[in-house]
C-alpha cells in the first residue's frame, strides 16, 4: 500500500459500510425492471440521493420518440412509456470538465422463474455477508459505491479542485438506452470507472452483441406422412450445427485478456418458436439468438459475416436453396469497446484499489457487451471495476459480498481524490 495523504486517509475512514448496506437494500427493493414503471422511480431516488450529497443534479426526461429513429441510438428490446436520465457532479473549486466519471445502471432483467429463488427477489437479504437480491450484482451494488465514495468526500471535508460525476444510466441491458441520452445531452468527462461486477479484475475490453432472429420455412404435412413434407425443426437443427462450427471458426486468435472464456464471441440461440399442430409437419420456425461482435470488428461487418454463412449454407441446401432463411436484426445493437492501450487510467485504478485493500487486480477482457463502448466512442476513455461476479447476474442466486462493495467505495474515493485533485 502507497502512504496515503492525510486527505486521503481521511476520506477512506469516512466510507460508512452501514449507511452502504441500506442503500443498497432500498435501491435492489426498488423492482426496475427495464420498461416498467419502477425502471424511472429508482432513477428518481438515485437523483434525490446525488442532490442529498451536494452534487449538481440534472434530471431530464429521454426523448424516446427520438431514441426510436435516431441512425446512431443503440436500439432497444422493451417498450417504454417514460424513460429518465440522472447525472449528479460533484463541484470542484476549479470548476471545468468532470476529471472523473462514475456510471452505472439502475435497469436490472426479469426475475424469470420465482420459485428458483430462495426468497422474493425484490426483497434484499443478507446472509453470510453477502447481500442477495435481482440487481444485486448487475449493478446496484456498483452503483451504491459511487454514491459511498462521493459520501465518504463529502463527511470528510475534502472538496476536489475539478468536478467528479456519477451518471446513473437505465437501458443498459437492452442496448445502452441511458448511456446514448446521457452522452447525447453532452456529459463527458475525462475518464470513467463503470462499476460492474468484475470478479476480482480490471476490465479493460468486451466484446460486442448483437442480437438476431432467423425465419425457417418447410412444407407441412400429415405428420403420418412426414417423409413427403419438409420439417422446419430438422431444418433449423441442420443449420444449427453449421453456425456452431461458425461460432468454432471465430473464437480463434481471441485477445488474451479473455483468459479461460470457451466463448469470448458466442453465439447463442434463446428462443425457437416452431409449428401450429402436434401431428402436423411444421412449415415455420423462428428462432431469435445472440452473436458476438469481436474485439475492433465493426458491426456492420459481423453482420455481414453472420448473413453470408447462412447463406452459403442455405445456397448448398436442396431444399433452402429455393427457400432461403431469412435473417433480420432486432433489439439492443453492442458493439465492442476497450480502453485505449497504455492508457493511465488503468494503472490509476489499480493503484486506488489496492491503496484501498483490495490487492493488485489482473487485466481482463469480458464477453459481455456494455456501456462502455458508448462512453469509449464517445472519446471518454473508460474500463470496468465494481463489486460482484457477473456469473451470478441474471440468475435466482444473485448476491453482492458487502466486502466487495465496502472495498469499492474506498476505491472510487481514493480516485475522485487523486483524479480531482486536492485544494
Amino acid at each position: 500500500m502507497a502512504q496515503l495523504s492525510a486527505e486521503e486517509a481521511r476520506v477512506l475512514d469516512a466510507v460508512d459500510e452501514s449507511r452502504l448496506v441500506e442503500r443498497l437494500s432500498r435501491l435492489v427493493a426498488v423492482p426496475s425492471v427495464g420498461g416498467t414503471p419502477a425502471e424511472s422511480e429508482v432513477q428518481h431516488l438515485m437523483g434525490d440521493w446525488l442532490a442529498e450529497l451536494g452534487c449538481d443534479v440534472d434530471r431530464w426526461p429521454i426523448d424516446l420518440a427520438e431514441a426510436a429513429t435516431a441512425p446512431d441510438a443503440p436500439g432497444q428490446e422493451v417498450e417504454r412509456s417514460e424513460a429518465w436520465g440522472v447525472v449528479g457532479v460533484l463541484p470542484g473549486d476549479d470548476g471545468g470538465e468532470p476529471a472523473l466519471v462514475l456510471a452505472g445502471h439502475s435497469d436490472v432483467v426479469p426475475a424469470g422463474n420465482r420459485s428458483l429463488w430462495p426468497g422474493d427477489p425484490f426483497t434484499p437479504r443478507v446472509t453470510h455477508g453477502a447481500l442477495h437480491g435481482r440487481g444485486a450484482c448487475d449493478m446496484k451494488g456498483g452503483l451504491v459505491a459511487a454514491l459511498g465514495a462521493i459520501a465518504a468526500v463529502r463527511t470528510a471535508g475534502v472538496t476536489p479542485r475539478r468536478p467528479v460525476a456519477v451518471h446513473s444510466l437505465i437501458g443498459e441491458e437492452d442496448g445502452g438506452l441511458g448511456a446514448w441520452a446521457t452522452l447525447r445531452r453532452g456529459h463527458r468527462g475525462e475518464a470513467c470507472v463503470i462499476p460492474e461486477p468484475t470478479a476480482g479484475a480490471l476490465v479493460t475490453a468486451h466484446a460486442g452483441a448483437l442480437t438476431f432472429r432467423l425465419e425457417v420455412t418447410g412444407r407441412a404435412a400429415h405428420a403420418a406422412f412426414r417423409d413427403e413434407g419438409t420439417s422446419a425443426i430438422e431444418l433449423f437443427g441442420e443449420l444449427h450445427a453449421d453456425l456452431r462450427a461458425f461460432e468454432a471458426e471465430r473464437q480463434r486468435d481471441a485477445d488474451p485478456r479473455f483468459g479461460g472464456s470457451a466463448f469470448p464471441y458466442g453465439l447463442s440461440i434463446g428462443t425457437v418458436s416452431a409449428g401450429q399442430w402436434a401431428s402436423s409437419v411444421p412449415d415455420s420456425l423462428v428462432a431469435q439468438g445472440r452473436f458476438g461482435v469481436r474485439l475492433a470488428e465493426p458491426v456492420e461487418a459481423a453482420r455481414q459475416q453472420f448473413e453470408q454463412r447462412v447463406a452459403a449454407f442455405c445456397a448448398g441446401h436442396p431444399w433452402l436453396a429455393e427457400h432461403p432463411v431469412r435473417v433480420t436484426w432486432t433489439g439492443g445493437s453492442f458493439a465492442s469497446g476497450e480502453l485505449p492501450p497504455h492508457h493511465p487510467l488503468l494503472p490509476e485504478t489499480r493503484t486506488a484499489v489496492a491503496d484501498a485493500g483490495g490487492g493488485l487486480l489482473p487485466e481482463r477482457a469480458i464477453p459481455a457487451g456494455s456501456d462502455l463502448r458508448l462512453y469509449a466512442a464517445a472519446g471518454v476513455p473508460t474500463l470496468h471495476y465494481g463489486p460482484g461476479d457477473l456469473r451470478l447476474a441474471h440468475g435466482p442466486h444473485e448476491q453482492v459480498r458487502i466486502a466487495d462493495v465496502v472495498t469499492a467505495a474506498r476505491a472510487f474515493a481514493l480516485l475522485v481524490l487523486r483524479r480531482g485533485g486536492v485544494r
